[in-house]
């Protein structure tokens, strides 16, 4: 197991190259660019390009940073597409958050949780 996470065993994957480019509007938010390349540098045309929305909401502990794909072929999409991506990314991110308490609210306490010892969850 040692040898397979070696550092002489790091090896990048010509096969599987992309162009990292980010573009933002210095208020709301940022788009990034993934552009598939080939080894040579040169674009991939059997690939498609990736955008991907980023932004922050503010909370009372600080701000939160909130991502989600954007489905577009390109820029012009994109931008119009942000506030959807980010609005799809918010209510997975509320979802996920329901489900966690509701995970959390259906836990069993035993006694020995409660003063303080092995945390047994059924």
């Amino acid at each position: 197991m040692a040898e397979e996470n070696s550092l002489e065993n790091i090896n990048i994957d010509g096969e599987n190259l992309w162009k990292e480019e980010q573009i933002t509007d210095l208020k709301v938010g940022n788009i990034r660019k993934l552009t598939p390349i080939k080894l040579d540098g040169s674009e991939d045309d059997l690939r498609t390009a990736t955008y991907t929305a980023t932004t922050n909401i503010m909370t009372p502990n600080g701000a939160l940073p909130i991502s989600g794909e954007i489905e577009a072929t390109n820029l012009t999409e994109a931008v119009e597409k942000f506030p959807e991506a980010i609005n799809a990314a918010v209510k997975k991110l509320q979802e996920d958050m329901i489900k966690m308490q509701q995970e959390q609210a259906s836990q069993i306490v035993t006694p020995d949780q409660l003063r303080g010892g092995n945390d047994i969850i059924i």
